[in-house]
């Protein structure tokens, strides 16, 4: 190996690690990609999560502004291919020259981080889900080109609706600690006020008949935007269409685990089971094999 090589392989095993450590169902799915995608999913993850910790790993205002400009000042040198010798831009330069990247979804990313450090709740749903398209739709949107190579144009709305849906549902599954670790209540305005859920219950943790409605109404809107990218889950690469079914199924599974607690996200943490992941794994080989049956069929 040539030591750009060894750098290579240094700086994709750095973003390995990171996804790795953070979201072991992001990494359990996308594993299963073919090496040199899943790599690139690797990079494209290790950005976002720099994004978010920009915020969330840092104690005051001042020091999660300076974390974030300096990550957005290292992306516009990057643009100008003139970004740090650091791992991170190592993994993503391969990535760019690999794939046909856009730059945009990954300004858009820091754009949503920045919401965070000026938080206000949301007055409504729409700015909810626009919170929700630049930290999460942005990121379908940068895994395109890796997972829908020929379809990538006609794919960008199922990809941004997956991102929605996911976030919608990390907010469902976060209610609690949002509020008691960041002082942050994703829940909108209206919604609260219209099923009758006041600050003052979430302060108590409580789950009643209004926090079920309003928790419930979120988790509809999720499981729509789960429909309608599953739709389309024939359009993406043959050989991405597995794991990015797994990942967007066991992220809904996450739903179904709040509900079997009751809706208790309040001071509970949900996720998806170990037994439940393989149920969901088998159930996804099912569809698939089914579908190639009629792919062959046809």
């Amino acid at each position: 190996m040539t030591n750009f090589q060894n750098e290579l392989e240094e700086a994709y095993a750095y973003c390995e690690k990171i996804i790795k450590r953070h979201s072991k169902s992001f990494y359990y799915a996308f594993s299963t990609l073919p090496k040199p995608k899943a790599k690139a999913v690797y990079a494209i993850y290790a950005f976002c999560r720099i994004a978010d910790d920009s915020v969330d790993e840092h104690g005051n205002e001042s020091e999660q502004w300076q974390a974030l400009t300096k990550l957005e000042n290292q992306l516009r040198l990057f643009e100008m291919n003139q970004e740090p010798n650091t791992l991170l831009w190592i993994a993503l330069r391969d990535v760019f020259n690999r794939y046909d990247m856009k730059i945009q979804p990954f300004y858009d990313q820091i754009s949503g981080q920045k919401t965070d450090i000026l938080f206000q709740s949301p007055r409504d749903i729409n700015e909810l889900e626009h919170y929700c398209y630049l930290v999460a739709g942005s990121v379908g949107l940068m895994l395109l080109p890796i997972i829908a190579t020929n379809e990538r144009e006609s794919l960008e709305e199922e990809a941004v609706h997956l991102g929605i849906a996911m976030q919608l549902t990390n907010i469902l599954r976060d209610v609690g600690e949002d509020y008691r670790d960041k002082n942050r209540i994703y829940l909108p305005d209206s919604l609260r006020r219209k099923e009758g859920y006041t600050i003052t219950d979430l302060q108590n943790s409580l789950i009643n008949n209004s926090f079920i409605a309003l928790w419930e109404e979120l988790a509809t809107r999720a499981e729509e935007l789960y429909d309608l990218f599953q739709n389309k889950i024939n359009a993406f690469d043959e050989d991405s269409q597995f794991p990015v079914l797994l990942s967007s199924q066991i992220y809904r599974g996450i739903l179904g685990a709040v509900r079997k607690n009751n809706y208790n996200c309040l001071n509970k943490r949900n996720y998806v089971s170990a037994i439940e992941k393989q149920r969901i794994y088998r159930s996804v080989v099912t569809s698939t094999v089914r579908a190639e049956s009629h792919k062959l069929e046809a």
